[in-house]
């Protein structure tokens, strides 16, 4: 899997590659069981500082996504069940801040539910 870090974002990095990661698993191209790269092996291949890789890990391991084990590292995590209240609360935070930002800039809701519905068939 191809990991893409934009250095000039003011997203921070780990953020980006927590994202990234995510954005794997959902397509399928990292499954359940899998190993990623040691924080160490993929600070390297990124280029970044291994402290923002653990960062990173360690929000994953947080939310489910993956497992970390001192003796295999970090692997995928099962992906069953996995919508809490908290993750409901921040997405409905996060799509009325986007909801709101589109309708000032003069978006339509067809607009914003198409954009929306190609996005989400893209991880199908």
């Amino acid at each position: 899997m191809l990991i893409k870090i934009d250095f000039q974002s003011e997203t921070p990095i780990y953020i980006q590659l927590r994202n990234e990661i995510i954005k794997g698993i959902a397509k399928k191209q990292l499954l359940q069981g899998e190993n990623l790269p040691s924080v160490r092996q993929m600070a390297e291949d990124i280029g970044i500082n291994m402290h923002t890789v653990n960062k990173a890990y360690n929000l994953l391991k947080e939310d489910g996504f993956i497992n970390i084990d001192r003796r295999k590292g970090a692997m995928i995590g099962s992906m069953q069940n996995i919508i809490t209240e908290d993750f409901m609360m921040k997405l409905n935070e996060e799509v009325d801040a986007l909801i709101a930002e589109s309708c000032c800039r003069g978006m339509s809701e067809k607009e914003f539910i198409d954009l929306c519905k190609e996005k989400f068939n893209s991880y199908k």
